[in-house]
């Protein structure tokens, strides 16, 4: 099978296999991670991460933690959010992603955790953050639960994501460009599985409502989201009840 059929075909895959599935793809693409995120989203996911940690509403002294922290984007903001007097740390499930996020952000806590089981003790944080991972995961249910396990009463999460735009036109342009440019650019930096597997995860991934849903499920009060570049990305966040 061709490293683009492969990428078409890792959305298909449930629980541990997805799991094995995804972790491997992040591991081959860490070392171009950044530079092609940057490129796609024409460096807005900075501008994107800022409104995120916002929505934390967090203070100095506060502990915030970004799960599938991938190269690490989230945790310069993060630690501005707390004052350099709390604690920042990020976890992820691939130990390239985080060697990647080490290089850049040497003095930050990093360490291999799952979004499903997350190795930290109930109510220990104040945020939660994650950025374009939640589509990933094999159970995002139970990532949500982990979530909200890992938060203090009030404490907040705000995830960002792909989403598909609700107006007709932007939603055909996006289709197309998704899955001819994305892959182009894939296959221009010996990545083709990876960047093929990314608009057909899209493609696939819960409604907004449906991600509210799951959301509110696991314990989030005030669930709200805001669509961003012309609702081709999503932000929601929610509040431990």
């Amino acid at each position: 099978m061709g490293n683009t059929e492969a990428g078409k075909q890792i959305w298909q895959t449930v629980g541990p296999e997805k799991r094995a599935a995804v972790q491997r793809m992040f591991g081959e693409v860490a070392p171009t991670y950044d530079r092609l995120n940057g490129l796609m989203s024409f460096s807005l996911h900075r501008r994107w991460r800022a409104l995120a940690v916002k929505a934390l509403a967090l203070k100095t002294g506060d502990r915030a933690l970004d799960v599938c922290c991938g190269t690490g984007d989230f945790l310069s903001p993060l630690t501005v959010a707390t004052g350099g007097q709390g604690l920042v740390y990020g976890l992820d499930f691939c130990l390239p992603m985080l060697a990647e996020a080490r290089k850049k952000l040497p003095g930050v806590g990093l360490g291999l955790g799952d979004a499903c089981r997350l190795p930290v003790r109930e109510g220990a944080f104040q945020g939660v953050t994650v950025g374009w991972g939640i589509r990933n995961v094999p159970d995002i249910d139970g990532a949500h639960r982990e979530i909200c396990r890992v938060l203090s009463p009030g404490g907040r999460f705000v995830s960002i994501d792909m989403a598909r735009p609700r107006n007709p036109l932007a939603a055909a342009f996006a289709r197309w460009a998704f899955h001819t440019l994305t892959p182009l650019m894939g296959r221009l930096f010996g990545k083709a599985e990876a960047y093929t597997y990314l608009p057909e995860s899209t493609d696939r991934f819960m409604s907004r409502e449906e991600l509210a849903a799951s959301m509110r499920q696991a314990g989030f009060a005030k669930v709200e989201w805001r669509d961003l570049f012309f609702g081709n990305i999503c932000m929601h966040w929610g509040e431990k009840a």
